[in-house]
C-alpha cells in the first residue's frame, strides 16, 4: 500500500518535531454492544487524550483481538512503531496501526492547532439532484432516501453478493466498473485498510467530487488529496472519560465523539501545519 508509507513519512515527521505521546490504551467494543454499528470501530488512545479510531471487522481482526490479552499489551508502547505496522499485510497489525495512524493525526492538529469544519455536514457536500448519478462506495443506509428523493441516479458498489440487485431508486453492483459514468462519489473509509482505494478511484474517472467518510477518517488528508479526494468526514472523540466509559459498557459513543469534515479546497496543507511547529 503506497498510501500507508505516505501516511507514515508524513508522522515520521511529526515525531521529528517533538516526541510522540505513548499509548495510553486499546478501546474494544463491550460484549453486550457488538452487535450495534459502534461496534465496527476498536480506538487507540494516547498519552495525551487524543484517540484514533479504526474499522474491525476485516478478515478475523475482532476475534483476534479478543483473543488476546487484554489491551494487546499496547498501554506504554511506542504510537509510531505500532502505526508502521499499517504498511505490513497481517490484518491485526494494519487496523491496530491505522487506529494510531488516525491518534497521531489528531495529536499533531491540536499541536498546531488546526480545528477542522464542525458545522458543515460532509454528505450534504454532494448536493446530488436531477441529472446526478451518485457513486457510493460501501452500502450507507441513512443516506439512501435523500438522495433517491433528490432525483439523483445513484449506484452503490458493494463486496457482499448479497445485497446485489435492483432496489427501489438504486442499484447495488459488485462491478466497480459500473461507478464510470458517476459524477459525484461517497466513499467508505474502509478503502484504506482493505487496499482498495487506488482501484476504486481509478473505477470513478469520471466523479468531479469524491468524499470520503466513517468514523476512521481522521488521517492527515493530504495523500488523499493528493489523488483526488475532494473531502474527508470524520470523527474526533471531544469527551475521553465519557468515551472510554461508553466503549466499555452497552452505550453509544456518539454524545463523546463529534463529526467534523476537511476539504481539500480549505485545507492549509501539512507543510503549511507543520512550519507552525517549528514556529
Amino acid at each position: 500500500m503506497a498510501i500507508a508509507a505516505e501516511f507514515i513519512a508524513l508522522l515520521e515527521r511529526v515525531a521529528q518535531a517533538a516526541p510522540l505521546p505513548r499509548v495510553r490504551a486499546l478501546h474494544l467494543p463491550a460484549p453486550a454492544a457488538r452487535k450495534s454499528k459502534d461496534a465496527e470501530f476498536c480506538a487507540l488512545e494516547l498519552e495525551d487524550g487524543s484517540f484514533g479510531l479504526s474499522y474491525l471487522l476485516l478478515d478475523d481482526t475482532l476475534e483476534r483481538m479478543l483473543q488476546a490479552a487484554p489491551g494487546l499489551g499496547l498501554a506504554g508502547r511506542d504510537a509510531l512503531e505500532i502505526a508502521r505496522g499499517y504498511a505490513g499485510t497481517d490484518a491485526l497489525a494494519r487496523t491496530l496501526g491505522f487506529a494510531a495512524v488516525n491518534a497521531i493525526s489528531r495529536c499533531f492538529f491540536a499541536r498546531v492547532g488546526f480545528e477542522p469544519d464542525w458545522t458543515t455536514n460532509s454528505v450534504a457536500q454532494l448536493h446530488p439532484g436531477p441529472g446526478d448519478h451518485v457513486g457510493m462506495i460501501g452500502l450507507f443506509p441513512p443516506l439512501l432516501a435523500g438522495i433517491v428523493a433528490s432525483g439523483a441516479r445513484l449506484t452503490v458498489a458493494e463486496l457482499r453478493a448479497d445485497l446485489a440487485g435492483e432496489r427501489d431508486g438504486y442499484r447495488v453492483t459488485l462491478d466497480a466498473a459500473d461507478l464510470a459514468g458517476c459524477n459525484k462519489v461517497v466513499s467508505t473509509s474502509t478503502l484504506l485498510l482493505n487496499d482498495t482505494l487506488d482501484h476504486m478511484l481509478a473505477a470513478c474517472h469520471g466523479a468531479r467530487f469524491f468524499s470520503m467518510i466513517g468514523p476512521s477518517a481522521g488521517c492527515l488528508p493530504d495523500p488523499l488529496f493528493a489523488r483526488g479526494v475532494n473531502l474527508i468526514g470524520g470523527t474526533w472523540v471531544t469527551d475521553a472519560a465519557g468515551f472510554r466509559d461508553a466503549m466499555a459498557t452497552d452505550r453509544s459513543w456518539s454524545a463523546c465523539a463529534r463529526k467534523f469534515c476537511i476539504a481539500a479546497s480549505d485545507y492549509p496543507g501539512f507543510d503549511a501545519l507543520y512550519a507552525r511547529l517549528a514556529g
